[in-house]
Formats: C-alpha cells, sequence, structure tokens
C-alpha cells in the first residue's frame, strides 16, 4: 500500500484528519524521562500509545532529535510505530531541499533508516532537488508552499508570472510534478485564505497543515478551507499542544495528552460535513 492508500484509509478507519506531530523538548518533559538514556524514545512511545487511535499520521519533527544527538532514538521511535501501528503513516519532518545527488541520501534516509512513509521537502531548488524521493513510488513527497510562519510571506508571495510564488509552487506541483500520484503540500493553518486558494488549484491532493493548537490557527476556518470534496484531504497536525498538554513535568502527561487530542479530532470533525 502506497503513502496515499494508507492515508486515505487512515481517515476512514479512524475518521480522523488528526496528526500528532513528535517534537520532544526533554526540558517540557516529566524528570524520569531526563534522566533516561532513551527518555525522548520512552515518552513519544507514550504519546504514541494514547492518541493512536485518534490519528491519520505521526509526523516526528528530525530536528528535536538531531540536535540532542538522538537520531538512534528516532529509529527506535518510527521502527515501534510502523511494527506497532503499521496502517498509521509516518511522516518525518526534515524540510530537505539539495541538489540532487545530496536529495538522493537524504532519501534513503528518510526511507530507508527511518522509515518513514513520506518525507516533506524544500521545492526552492527546483524538480531536480525533489525528483530523487520520488525514486521511492510508495513513499510520499510533501513540499513546502504556504507555510505556516509570519515570516513565510517574505518569499512566498512573490509575484511569479501574475500570482504569488506559493500558488504557483501548488500549481507546478499538481500539474507537473505529481507524475506517480504521491505528492502532497505544507499550507499552514494560520492562513486560512490562502489555504482555500491553494486547494482549489490542487483538487483533492493530500495537505499537511500545521498550525493548529500552539500556533493558534482556528479549527473551523482551517478545515472549512482546505477539506476536499469528500469532507478530507488533510492530515492538520498538532504537536506542542498535545505533547505538553499537561502542566510541566507533570506524571499524568499522557491522560492530558490523549484528551487534547481527542478534544482536536473532534473538533475537526465537526465541521467536515
Amino acid at each position: 500500500m502506497n503513502f496515499i492508500d494508507q492515508l486515505s484509509a487512515a481517515w476512514t478507519s479512524h475518521q480522523s484528519l488528526l496528526c500528532v506531530g513528535l517534537d520532544p523538548d526533554v526540558t517540557r518533559m516529566p524528570a524520569r524521562f531526563q534522566n533516561e538514556p532513551d527518555g525522548i524514545y520512552q515518552f513519544c512511545k507514550a504519546i504514541v500509545d494514547v492518541t493512536a487511535d485518534l490519528a491519520c499520521s505521526f509526523k516526528p519533527q528530525i530536528a528535536y532529535f538531531a540536535a540532542l544527538g538522538a537520531e538512534r532514538q528516532l529509529e527506535q521511535l518510527c521502527a515501534y510505530i510502523k511494527a506497532s501501528y503499521p496502517h498509521i503513516p509516518v511522516i518525518l519532518d526534515a524540510k530537505r531541499g539539495d541538489i540532487g545527488a545530496t536529495a538522493r541520501q537524504y532519501a534513503r534516509e528518510a526511507y530507508d533508516r527511518y522509515l518513514a512513509d513520506a518525507v516533506t521537502v524544500n521545492p526552492y531548488m527546483g524538480f531536480d532537488s525533489v525528483e530523487p524521493y520520488m525514486e521511492w513510488r510508495e513513499r510520499g513527497v510533501i513540499v513546502l508552499c504556504r507555510t505556516s510562519n509570519p515570516g513565510g510571506s517574505d518569499l512566498q508571495f512573490l509575484d511569479v508570472g501574475g500570482m504569488p510564488l506559493y500558488q504557483h509552487v501548488a500549481a507546478l506541483v499538481a500539474r507537473q510534478w505529481n507524475q506517480h500520484g504521491q505528492c502532497a503540500l505544507v499550507v499552514g493553518a494560520t492562513f486560512p485564505q490562502e489555504l482555500a486558494q491553494v486547494r482549489a488549484i490542487v483538487g483533492d491532493m493530500p495537505l499537511l497543515v500545521p498550525g493548529v493548537g500552539a500556533q493558534g490557527g482556528d479549527v473551523e476556518a482551517t478545515v472549512r478551507s482546505g477539506k476536499s470534496k469528500a469532507g478530507a484531504g488533510m492530515m492538520i497536525n498538532s504537536s506542542r499542544a498535545i505533547l505538553y498538554a499537561a502542566p510541566q513535568g507533570a506524571e499524568d502527561f499522557a491522560d492530558a495528552a490523549r484528551r487534547v487530542a481527542l478534544e482536536t479530532r473532534d473538533a475537526i470533525n465537526r465541521y467536515r460535513d
């Protein structure tokens, strides 16, 4: 089963568009995880176990692991998700972008080392920097389009042939790059009008939508702007709001994470029909 089919099945079986982001910050974890050599893995594993029935995908952010030399724990985490919840796709949030030969090594890292079902990539260097990821035709390639951070407008609104750059990227990916039907786009929840415009350009292509939760994206506006004709089409990501739902260091972090994940999933579903 390829990434798009796997994602579609998860949307249906879990009745969920919620993507749970895994951004482990050791300073916000209970003390018992901070003092364990595999504490990052154990913390994230606990989050995965309590949210797996509520999520359509999991999205570990590689920087939170690599900055602490915890790549081995990221490997363990991805392997655990694949073994325990094989029906839930794993998206490696790496935002890679480099020349073709280097991109091929980044693709090997994402797909072979971390077993990711999809990886986020940066389109700034053009198609030949993205094409190597597409050699793994069963895996997803999620291209940055309209990002959720305020500074994204510095470049993404530049005029390109009468349209802003982010719309040009959306059209380029949908009409030319998506040759094997494996692409998706990153479009932030913090810009619902632009989200709607991207949806109009790309049809039913999946969208990874960060910005709900700690970044303040509005759930109703996000769903109404970004859903596909079938009422799906999105992986609406929430990371910190779920991971750190409990007071800092609290031992009931998993229960609090599940509560917020359930509330978020249900809030999303309220506006799907």
